[in-house]
């Protein structure tokens, strides 16, 4: 439970700070607002902005020196969740239980509403900046491995490779390529931001980035077996999408049993590597755990 409870006061923590930095605004053009708050607002597990703070956490620092990148991670999350769902990528009718944006509020303003997520992201770290300058030089480095994570060396990089790759058969180095970069770079992302801002050593960097990379690919595999087996009441979305779409994942590749031991070795290659950091770490162990286990 304690593992549950701290989790859960993270996310209130996070839900309370992405409500007071998106507020709706009465103005002509105050659609847009309730099209990005729609979306920010519907629910998820909030795993990238609690990476950020949990890092920071486990450093010994105040997780409030992190919380505008840990949000603006969260923005840039979701409007690849908004696009990822229109009818031209994986054309998806549900996410989180809800009907999807461009349900809502039509093609356009989807796409504009994940458009100024994207760049209110960035507006939130720059102000952070210009408010306050201490440790500027590592807030500059952390919103750069953001803006890497999030852009065509990252995950719009995975999601081309994703989008030419449908009704091909693809190696299994390709499909583990295209997930680093299309998942896993945006869960690296957060630890690696959150590290920088902490003042991490070299090797602290180093086993940080290899924990991340393989809890960013337990993510997608478990990802991609839920997938195949998942539940809609659970989940907020129908399964099966996958291979609708004739995508290759790990289930198709290997099937669900050999899919499910790759999860386990590559979550325990995850715990090798946070155990080689000399701080309290904890939470970042039970939460490959977590990743194992979940059930949406």
């Amino acid at each position: 439970m304690e593992f549950k409870e701290k989790y859960n006061q993270w996310l209130n923590i996070v839900n309370a700070a992405l409500e007071n930095m998106l507020e709706e605004k009465d103005n002509p053009q105050k659609n847009i607002y309730r099209a990005m708050k729609y979306s920010l607002e519907a629910g998820g597990k909030r795993l990238r902005p609690i990476l950020t703070l949990a890092v920071c956490d486990s450093f010994g620092q105040d997780y409030k020196i992190a919380m505008p990148y840990a949000c603006a991670i969260e923005m840039i999350h979701t409007y690849s969740l908004i696009h990822d769902d229109l009818p031209a990528m994986d054309n998806d009718d549900y996410r989180r239980g809800k009907l999807t944006n461009h349900k809502v509020f039509g093609e356009a303003m989807a796409i504009l509403a994940g458009n100024a997520l994207l760049n209110y992201a960035f507006e939130i770290m720059h102000q952070d900046m210009l408010k306050n300058k201490e440790f500027l030089e590592r807030k500059i480095k952390a919103a750069c491995i953001i803006s890497n994570a999030s852009g065509v060396s990252g995950m719009i990089g995975g999601q081309v490779i994703d989008i030419e790759s449908q009704n091909k058969e693809m190696t299994l180095e390709l499909v583990e390529y295209m997930h680093s970069k299309k998942t896993g770079a945006l869960i690296k992302a957060p630890v690696l931001a959150a590290a920088v801002l902490c003042d991490a050593r070299t090797d602290e960097m180093k086993y940080l980035e290899q924990y991340a990379e393989k809890i960013g690919l337990a993510f997608q595999i478990k990802d991609d077996i839920l997938d195949f087996e998942g539940d809609f009441k659970v989940m907020g979305k129908l399964s099966g999408n996958d291979a609708a779409n004739n995508k290759q994942t790990f289930v198709t590749l290997y099937g669900l049993d050999k899919a499910r031991e790759i999860l386990y070795k590559t979550a325990s290659e995850a715990l090798k590597y946070i155990s080689k950091l000399n701080f309290e770490s904890h939470f970042l162990e039970e939460l490959v755990d977590y990743i194992v286990t979940r059930d949406k």
